[in-house]
């Protein structure tokens, strides 16, 4: 089902997340995919739709730093680096906190988090408060800027939340601390610089 970005397509696709269903979203860098994470059919339904290895772990999108401090620690660098850039493409991976979430999507400790800023994926969060965050694409193939692309390249989602192209888009930027020091794991979005000044 196609809905549009709006509150009666936010609504449809809140039911389908809530039933246990999976959404593809307009996200501020590309297309994502996502579902509930204490689902643990739906993250394995994901794992099926991106043909994605079981040992890639997924990501979660939260609706505020205080959503995700309920399921990760921070440290104090990871705490300045989410106050200065969420919402925003900049996704940490901290040590999780909460066993139900760490069980459903096959944790080994560490979780990757992120607030994103995009007004129609916040509305949407506003009311579920986290989402698995992934990319929609099949695994090794370029993620979707565009919604039009998408119905003809994957399938076995139950809504396409449709916020037609992404004009600034660009994976987010994955960053770890360990032993203090910052660990870009992926550039994107925002680019080592901006993260080194905050230092």
């Amino acid at each position: 089902m196609n809905v549009q970005c709006n509150e009666e397509g936010i609504k449809v696709a809140l039911e389908a997340i809530k039933k246990g269903g999976v959404v593809v979203l307009p996200t501020d860098t590309v297309y994502g995919i996502g579902c509930d994470p204490y689902n643990h059919e739906a993250v394995k339904t994901i794992y099926k739709i991106k043909g994605r290895e079981k040992t890639k772990l997924l990501p979660v999108l939260g609706y505020s730093k205080e959503e995700i401090e309920k399921i990760a620690f921070f440290d104090e660098l990871s705490e300045k680096i989410a106050n200065k850039f969420w919402p925003g493409a900049v996704t940490l991976i901290l040590k999780v906190k909460k066993r139900e979430i760490a069980n459903s999507l096959n944790l080994k400790g560490k979780i990757a988090v992120r607030v994103p800023n995009h007004s129609c994926l916040l509305s949407l969060l506003k009311e579920c408060k986290l989402l698995v965050g992934t990319s929609a694409n099949l695994s090794g193939l370029p993620p979707f800027k565009d919604s039009s692309e998408i119905p003809s390249k994957i399938s076995g989602y139950d809504v396409l939340l449709d916020g037609g192209k992404i004009s600034d888009s660009a994976e987010s930027t994955i960053v770890e601390v360990i032993d203090n020091k910052l660990e870009i794991i992926r550039e994107g979005k925002v680019k080592e610089k901006e993260l080194m000044s905050i230092l």
